[in-house]
């Protein structure tokens, strides 16, 4: 097929590029050899997620590079900046949770998620935890047993949290230097590893409670006690060195790649991470991707150790840190232990994994070939939500490959707040749209609204005024609020569907995750605009204390339920107890 073009590519290092009937780019690669690796996409027989690709190619082009560093620069950017369908790797991953130590102006704790963590950021971060639960319970921890600052900003007198001894006052008194200095070091020594700190002025604090009879304080002490050992219990893998490091093994077999990485922190193994998905590509190009992805997202570690066969030297140069291949000791045998954990992972989801992907493209497939489209790798979804006229909102989810693709779901609050769904659809998809032309962004395969003819009638005149063609359908509920029909957009046809089939369960998950996107929306901007307009009422609260507030409790029964004590936190002594009297009688 491509026989004569591939005859003029050079052996040299790069970066490949495969593009489909469209132009349009599906997957980008690198290569040492840019002849070798394209010829072996079609001179051998492919399988799997591979075999989905090629099929696909209508063409290829390539950029060739100095050596394979650049190639592999080169080939992220332009990951990055067309977004390949192919490159599956971590598009919707989350960052971890840490818990960060502020020293100034006031020494405090909280709960941080950061991408793009370097080391060279000099921040304070502790973790990776595995779940935000634990980092929460032990800032919470934290906080009750060092008197660190607590509130937000400088307040003129003295607030609650004072008088109960947990905080030196910061805002209002002069602080003894030493006794900050010792309270850092002990908060930063059991961050770092040694809980027995953090035991002990627990014991002493229980202590102190049961001799002035608060049995129940003591109590509550008692159970985060029990909670630190079984935290610290849990930790049995462990090197005494106190390096911040992570492990990465991975197994690979029937065309799909199992990876596991281990956190170890301060030599203290605190959480992991698990990923299984189909390789496109060469194995080890596969890896470098999908390392190079997660340490974006991700804090860098001192030292990361990894198998012998993968690019160690080449990751080192660009993400400025030490891989190490040990070839002894308990370093290789946390090495093995990630791979066996790899492969563990991999036996027991593979066959889950395959029969999932296989619903979920059949369903995909089915749904383009019922709509007689060329290609459906993009879906858009519209809902919209009015209960009563009031807060009209909009919301857009977007399916890839019969997958959500959660970083382009969008939320729309609608200017004309009025319930109307004519005018509100053409509103958002206006607005979608316009930005799509103007941003040149990826446009989708199919439109799907929630609705039948006035909807759709509504998407198809401001696309036709955009000039913009794309295909637009209808998802039509019954009187029990189910999916119900399919409305072709150009022919009005509803298309009857098979309930037992894995297009009609497509489209009922779809036309789920769309509504329950919109409908978590509409009741976030419903609170907010109940609880704005409750403050509305009190003197003494003007915009910046309405922010503070709403940021703090985000609803009316969350503020209701606070005492006059912890709204003075935000608010001056008068205007809280006029807020805590209004919201008594506030039904």
């Amino acid at each position: 097929m491509f026989k004569e073009k591939l005859s003029l590519v050079p052996n040299l290092p790069g970066s490949y590029q495969m593009r489909n009937q469209d132009g349009a780019i599906i997957y980008v690669g690198k290569a040492k050899n840019l002849h070798r690796r394209l010829s072996s996409y079609f001179n051998r027989t492919q399988t799997g997620k591979t075999k989905k690709m090629v099929s696909e190619i209508a063409d290829f082009t390539y950029i060739v590079a100095g050596s394979e560093l650049e190639a592999f620069v080169l080939e992220l950017n332009l990951i990055k900046e067309y977004n390949p369908k192919y490159n599956i790797l971590l598009k919707d991953d989350k960052s971890y949770p840490y818990i960060e130590y502020i020293a100034k102006p006031y020494p405090r704790v909280k709960v941080s998620r950061y991408l793009n963590v370097k080391r060279k950021d000099n921040k304070k971060l502790f973790g990776p935890y595995p779940n935000a639960y634990a980092a929460r319970r032990i800032v919470n921890l934290l906080n009750r047993v060092y008197p660190l600052k607590k509130c937000e900003g400088a307040k003129k007198d003295l607030c609650l949290y004072y008088h109960i001894h947990e905080c030196l006052g910061y805002c209002s008194k002069s602080l003894n230097g030493e006794e900050l200095v010792k309270m850092e070091r002990e908060i930063l020594s059991f961050l770092n590893g040694n809980d027995k700190i953090l035991v002990r002025r627990l014991e002493e604090k229980m202590n102190e409670y049961s001799e002035t009879l608060n049995f129940e304080m003591a109590l509550e002490l008692k159970k985060e006690l029990d909670y630190i050992k079984i935290i610290m219990d849990k930790q049995k893998v462990e090197l005494h060195d106190l390096v911040n490091r992570d492990v990465i093994g991975y197994y690979f077999d029937k065309g799909y790649i199992s990876i596991q990485i281990f956190f170890l922190r301060n030599g203290k193994m605190v959480g992991g991470k698990s990923d299984i998905f189909p390789v496109v590509s060469e194995v080890i190009d596969e890896l470098d991707e999908y390392i190079m992805n997660f340490y974006s997202k991700h804090e860098i570690p001192k030292e990361i150790l990894v198998l012998e066969d993968m690019n160690g030297e080449l990751l080192e140069s660009l993400l400025e840190v030490k891989f190490l291949t040990p070839t002894r000791g308990p370093k290789k045998k946390l090495l093995e232990m990630a791979v066996m954990n790899s492969k563990i992972n991999l036996e027991n989801e593979l066959e889950l994994i395959k029969k999932d992907e296989y619903k979920t493209e059949s369903a995909n497939e089915e749904l383009k070939n019922l709509l007689g489209l060329t290609s459906l790798h993009r879906i858009d979804l519209f809902d919209n939500s009015n209960l009563f006229g009031n807060f009209s909102v909009s919301g857009m989810v977007v399916f890839k490959e019969g997958r959500p693709s959660k970083n382009d779901y969008r939320k729309y609050k609608i200017q004309v707040d009025k319930n109307d769904d004519y005018h509100t659809m053409k509103e958002v998809v206006y607005r979608r749209y316009y930005r799509m032309l103007l941003e040149k962004s990826e446009k989708p395969d199919l439109i799907i609204v929630d609705g039948g003819n006035n909807q759709i009638n509504a998407c198809k005149e401001v696309l036709s005024e955009l000039n913009v063609k794309i295909m637009v359908c209808g998802l039509r509920k019954n009187d029990h609020h189910r999916t119900n029909d399919l409305i072709r957009g150009d022919t009005y046809e509803v298309i009857e569907l098979d309930r037992m089939s894995n297009v009609f369960h497509y489209l009922t998950r779809m036309q789920d995750e769309v509504h329950r996107y919109t409908i978590n929306y509409h009741r976030t901007i419903r609170s907010k605009g109940s609880i704005s307009s409750v403050l509305d009422n009190i003197s003494g609260i003007g915009a910046k204390r309405k922010k503070m507030l709403i940021k703090k409790y985000g609803s009316v029964v969350k503020m209701k339920g606070a005492s006059i004590e912890e709204l003075q936190e935000l608010l001056p002594e008068e205007v809280a107890k006029n807020l805590y009297d209004f919201l008594k009688d506030f039904k």
